[in-house]
């Protein structure tokens, strides 16, 4: 088969075909997507007719004229305006985007949509995953979709009802004394030893692709146009790199016009190697010892994508902080009351970011922000 994408190395100048199952590079980087031509504007003429669901971008995405893609419907989550935090921060429009309405409950059935997708065009029968929890419920609902078999590796704190909703997608769980960097040891062990495909983050090329999409979905709510700042809660970090990808994408294909948005990194102070790496001018994250924080998918002491998430970041005129556990809580249960929005912890610390960079002068009063919410907050009650 013919494929109208390839694979750059994300450190280097290493190429690979579409073919087969990759993993990383020879250098053990992520690889990235890279498409052979950029869909036309007039293609946008399109997306009316077309479900309301992530895949409506067919074009962007590594799907093959004649394939289809592994879904339940995942995409296309409301952005919604948030007139607490505009009264609350002096800034006249505020979205929080709503990827608890996914599938599954959060961002990560996006993708795993995708990669799931690919992996099973090429002939990948079983899957394993370590997971801080959400992503452990989209491989194992993803999993049964495609009729593979699914082995998620999870920390013994995981939430309960995160627990619950790994079992109830029939995935094989396993819980593991320790952090996500524990279970993704065993996961590649696992892998060795049994030939599933290791869908760990950014061990894989296709997630990436399933999260830019909530890039290209901001252009299209707001009318082929992009917000001045977005505030991402970041664990593994595809989410930050995949939307950067797409606003990039976008303007070089002629969809949108103008200045790219600044992406704002915001982590727990119990788990922030991104923000240390950052503010101290670092090329590469380091790992962080004990991590402990409740926002469970920001507890990823070693991120793989640590490198690209600060050259992006720089890129964009970003930056990363990190907030305390007890402010995030405390905001994701004040949106609740004030926005009605089900908020997880990750979504609570978005907020305060905002409220911190507002405070800072980074955001000022005319900027138009979107804040993420990446997840539901009932998986984790």
């Amino acid at each position: 088969m013919t494929y109208h994408w390839s694979l750059v190395c994300s450190a280097s100048d290493e190429k690979h075909d579409a073919s087969g199952l990759p993993t990383v590079s020879s250098l053990g980087e992520p690889w990235l997507v890279a498409y052979d031509t950029k869909p036309h504007p007039d293609t946008k003429a399109l997306l009316p007719s077309r479900p309301w669901n992530m895949w409506r971008y067919r074009e962007w995405m590594p799907l093959a004229p004649d394939e289809k893609p592994v879904t339940l419907g995942e995409g296309c989550t409301p952005l919604l305006r948030a007139p607490s935090l505009e009264r609350g921060t002096g800034v006249a429009t505020v979205w929080i985007k709503d990827e608890g309405q996914n599938p599954c409950g959060s961002f990560k059935a996006r993708g795993l949509s995708a990669a799931i997708t690919r992996a099973t065009h090429a002939g990948a029968k079983s899957f394993v995953i370590p997971t801080a929890g959400n992503a452990g419920v989209a491989l194992a609902a993803y999993g049964q979709r495609a009729g593979a078999e699914v082995r998620v590796y999870a920390p013994r704190s995981t939430p309960p009802r995160i627990v619950e909703q790994i079992e109830l997608f029939g995935a094989d769980l396993h819980l593991l004394d320790g952090h996500i960097g524990d279970c993704g040891k065993a996961a590649r062990e696992h892998a060795v030893a049994s030939g599933a495909f290791d869908m760990s983050t950014l061990r894989e090329p296709y997630r990436i692709e399933g999260k830019k999409t909530m890039g290209i979905e901001i252009a299209e709510q707001l009318g082929w146009s992009l917000p001045d700042c977005i505030i991402y809660p970041t664990g593994g970090g595809t989410g930050l790199i995949g939307m950067w990808k797409a606003f990039n994408e976008l303007r070089e294909a002629g969809w949108v016009e103008g200045k790219l948005p600044r992406l704002y990194s915001v982590q727990s102070t119990g788990c922030a190697p991104v923000v240390k790496a950052f503010e101290a001018g670092a090329l590469a994250t380091e790992p962080w010892p004990d991590p402990e924080t409740i926002a469970y998918g920001l507890r990823v002491p070693g991120p793989l994508g640590g490198k690209i998430m600060l050259r992006y970041l720089k890129e964009c005129g970003g930056k990363a902080l990190a907030v305390s556990d007890e402010e995030l809580q405390a905001a994701a249960d004040r949106i609740g009351v004030r926005e009605g929005i089900d908020m997880c912890p990750e979504g609570g610390a978005a907020v305060v970011a905002l409220e911190k960079l507002v405070l800072e002068g980074s955001i000022e009063s005319t900027d138009s922000v979107v804040v993420f919410n990446t997840g539901a907050g009932w998986l984790y009650r």
